[in-house]
């Protein structure tokens, strides 16, 4: 057999993209320095984030400012249980070895509280002596898993301009609920999926003597729990609570999260009556009544977005005419922990709406809108052409009329993608209107566009270096992914079935191609036109591109019925990035 050259099996590698854990890279780089200013509340937020171990009571530690969320220390008798694990191993290595100065008992639990990286994607490094018990909720795994869905590489660039994780020095104040997201190119993922879940509303648990209560409560998240020990009336709310107007819409790309449950579970929480309150992001609060307050009008400002937004569509208003209207009440707005530093009311406004009536805001002429570059000629028309349209983005520019450069500015770039000053007017007004944000959100994600129009910064993918990582990943889940990878145009007038076979795991698939669609199901096919025969373990390292696909055919690791090159052409039907 002549040996196979490695370019055909790109597709392999590629189309495997679902492995592929996206944080982000940049070329070309972006200045080393980034002198931007910011809102005053915002700088001054990032006392909430001062880096330490605090103390909350006996056995109850809580370490802040390392990373993006907190992760907490529960000491028992003859143990300790580890509440949440941020984002890499990398950043929860400092807090292990601070966590080793307070006690040296054994690791008996790691508890999830939800599925978001930044709260378990540092596990290895507390795993070195052994995997403890780790505890969620049942429906984390469903959502671990879609961690590399369909919709990934776009989620993880809205989240890397979201966290700003990609501005150079100077350009990033904080995240609004932590310093930072510590996560980037040379980072590694602990993720070790959970043993222990519970699928019923409560799970109570006796770990080295300490009681403990974990409480399904979707908020932020479908499959968030809150833990609470009642002997000590500790709670940790997860990221329920946090110093911050909630993120009820997160601009990265989320499903709707229903606010009435978020309610619901900070009224359960309110009735526990804690009297230390210890939060998944920013710092701990003490006392029941103070306690109390905080949490009362924490939902109450929940509740007020959500009943006005309801009102307002009862109404017949559309999504801005509501935003317009919808402002906090001052004895809310006045409050530090409902300042908009991560959520704004703005955007939960149009999330609500959306959540109950979908995108149609009920204006019919949004029902068929011109296409992107029609409208944006008619603008050109109108303005008496391109060269005129550029110098009324100027006149604008020049009147720090930021918001109508960036809408003008976009009509020239549909039409002229290559225009520098178009780019850069846009670029200019993206960075001023950042500089202005409270919300943290806003701020890096303008900033982080800024760079990328002015084509300053791109950004790309890492792969997953963790092979336990990798093998952990559902084979159901890269399949879907495929599916959403079919170029309809290649596949217009293609009707042709191949099977996947994975002796390994006995588990077998089948893609059907059919004129633009590719039917994915978990079964083997009656007669496939192609079959390919591989184990799980080594598909899915070659998808990580930990395992060179020529030499796993070579060594007769793959095995392919019905032609190579038949199989190559039908994997180019599916796109790649």
């Amino acid at each position: 057999m002549k040996p196979v050259k490695t370019p055909p099996w790109i597709w392999l590698a590629m189309i495997l993209c679902s492995l592929v854990i996206v944080a982000a890279c940049s070329k070309p780089q972006p200045p080393e320095q980034m002198d931007v200013g910011s809102h005053p509340d915002l700088a001054a937020h990032t006392e909430e984030f001062k880096q330490e171990i605090i103390k909350v009571t006996d056995g109850v530690y809580v370490a802040v400012g390392f990373a993006l969320a907190n992760v907490i220390l529960l000491e028992g008798d003859d143990g300790v249980i580890i509440v949440d694990t941020l984002e890499s191993p990398e950043a929860a290595a400092p807090v292990k070895a601070a966590f080793d100065k307070i006690t040296t008992k054994p690791i008996k639990a790691i508890i999830y509280t939800h599925f978001h990286t930044d709260h378990c994607y540092g596990t290895t490094a507390f795993t070195q002596k052994g995997i403890p018990d780790i505890y969620a909720h049942e429906s984390t795994l469903t959502y671990l898993d879609r961690v590399a869905s369909v919709t990934r590489d776009t989620t993880y660039r809205r989240a890397m301009r979201q966290f700003g994780n990609l501005l150079p020095k100077g350009g990033l104040i904080n995240c609004g609920i932590g310093p930072f997201l510590a996560f980037d190119e040379k980072s590694t993922i602990g993720l070790i999926r959970p043993n222990k879940t519970f699928s019923g509303e409560r799970l109570t648990l006796d770990i080295a003597g300490l009681k403990i209560e974990l409480y399904h409560a979707p908020g932020e998240t479908n499959d968030q729990i809150i833990v609470w020990l009642p002997e000590k009336k500790v709670l940790l709310p997860a990221d329920n609570f946090y110093k911050s107007f909630p993120n009820l819409y997160a601009i990265r790309g989320t499903a709707y999260r229903d606010v009435t449950l978020w309610v619901k579970s900070l009224d359960k929480m309110r009735d526990l009556r804690p009297e230390y309150l210890v939060p998944g992001h920013t710092r701990p609060i003490f006392g029941e009544n103070q306690i109390f307050e905080t949490l009362t009008n924490y939902r109450d400002a929940i509740q007020f977005v959500h009943d006005q937004t309801i009102r307002g569509i009862n109404q017949g208003l559309t999504p801005q005419e509501i935003v317009e209207q919808v402002k906090l009440p001052p004895h809310l707005a006045a409050q530090p922990y409902l300042h908009e530093y991560y959520g704004t009311v703005e955007w939960s406004v149009k999330a609500i709406f959306d959540g109950y009536l979908g995108w149609f805001g009920g204006n019919a002429t949004t029902l068929f809108p011109l296409p992107i570059k029609e409208r944006a000629r008619r603008f050109s028309d109108l303005a008496g052409g391109n060269h005129a349209l550029l110098e009324q983005t100027r006149k604008a520019a020049q009147n720090g009329d930021h918001q109508w450069v960036l809408e003008l500015s976009d009509q020239l770039i549909a039409l002229e993608p290559d225009l520098a000053e178009a780019r850069d007017l846009k670029s200019a007004a993206l960075t001023a209107l950042g500089e202005k944000q409270i919300a943290a959100t806003a701020r890096n994600y303008y900033l982080t566009q800024a760079l990328e129009v002015s084509r300053r910064l791109e950004i790309g993918q890492i792969q997953v270096k963790n092979k336990d990582m990798v093998h952990s990943i559902p084979l159901d889940s890269i399949f879907s992914g495929m599916a959403v990878r079919l170029n309809p145009v290649k596949s217009a007038d293609v009707d042709q079935i191949v099977g996947f076979r994975f002796p390994d795991t006995g588990e077998a698939y089948t893609i059907h191609v059919r004129r633009g669609v590719a039917e994915v199901r978990p079964q083997f096919p009656e007669n496939p036109e192609i079959t390919v025969t591989i184990n799980s373990y080594i598909w899915k390292e070659i998808g990580a591109k930990m395992r060179n696909p020529a030499a796993a055919l070579v060594k007769g690791d793959i095995k392919i019925d019905g032609g190579m090159i038949n199989l190559v052409k039908f994997m180019g039907l599916f796109e790649t990035n």
